[in-house]
């Protein structure tokens, strides 16, 4: 599998990734001309620490693809009368609710993961899930397609997110709706770049979440993550202070600034 994150020019800002003197495809056919771009609310603190924000994505118009909720690094042990509330409240407004299952990079028994899945079901009726930290490698897909089959059967028409955080594998795209294959700082987000491979799938099936990004930069990362085709996005100015920190816990400080840009598409 190819260097997918260096060695063969970074994007460039203001002017689209770096596509001369390559063979491969022109990642502006992925992204399309005119691409909808939506957010994916990835790990806000619980509903009883952050009860407005959690109110503020009820908000109409708020162009939320999914939110994902994630009671206790999971579900929980019990059944959480917030969290019920607040994903209550999101779905009958439309909003689709994932619950968090943690893969632990495939360390993790498909015995407990099923269930968490059954709790987040039972309990809180998500729509979905986002599969975090899960496998990139070739070896793992197997047992991750096993896994995604059989809670599709737990829950019909359920909305699946492989946390990948990087590139996978190309394999792992035919067995989820989306894959989450950016997960990092605006210092690396602004020189990454995109596998080849995704260039054959549309931008609604990729996900990028970013930290850190200067309420300067919103627009350019907003530009990077339409040329590299990510659908649904996730960008914050906070920052994870050197791992000690949630940096997804919490809004960014310009939250209305990226719902007003968010959504509407962006001619490039």
């Amino acid at each position: 599998m190819p260097d997918l994150r260096g060695g063969g020019g970074p994007y460039l800002a203001g002017g689209g990734p770096d596509l001369a003197g390559g063979g491969g495809p022109d990642l502006r056919k992925a992204a399309g001309t005119e691409v909808r771009t939506g957010l994916g609310i990835y790990d806000f603190a619980h509903p009883l620490v952050a009860p407005s924000q959690w109110a503020e994505l009820t908000r109409p118009g708020t162009p939320l693809d999914w939110v994902v909720l994630n009671v206790a690094a999971g579900p929980g042990v019990r059944p959480d009368s917030q969290c019920l509330e607040a994903s209550g409240r999101l779905r009958n407004g439309g909003v689709r609710v994932l619950g968090h299952l943690d893969l632990a990079h495939g360390t993790r028994s498909r015995a407990d993961l099923l269930g968490d899945a059954r709790r987040h079901l039972d309990w809180y009726q998500v729509d979905g899930f986002l599969l975090e930290r899960c496998p990139a490698d070739r070896a793992a897909l197997p047992e991750v397609r096993r896994l995604v089959t059989t809670l599709r059967a737990l829950r019909e028409g359920a909305h699946l997110v492989l946390g990948h955080g990087c590139h996978p594998h190309p394999g792992y795209a035919e067995n989820a709706d989306q894959l989450l294959t950016f997960r990092g700082s605006w210092a690396e987000y602004r020189w990454s770049q995109v596998a080849e491979w995704t260039a054959d799938y549309p931008a609604d099936r990729f996900c990028h979440v970013v930290h850190g990004v200067p309420r300067g930069h919103l627009e350019e990362a907003l530009r990077i993550a339409r040329w590299q085709g990510a659908g649904t996005v996730y960008l914050t100015d906070r920052t994870d202070r050197g791992g000690q920190e949630n940096p997804w816990e919490t809004m960014p400080g310009y939250w209305d600034d990226i719902v007003s840009q968010v959504g509407t598409g962006v001619s490039e």
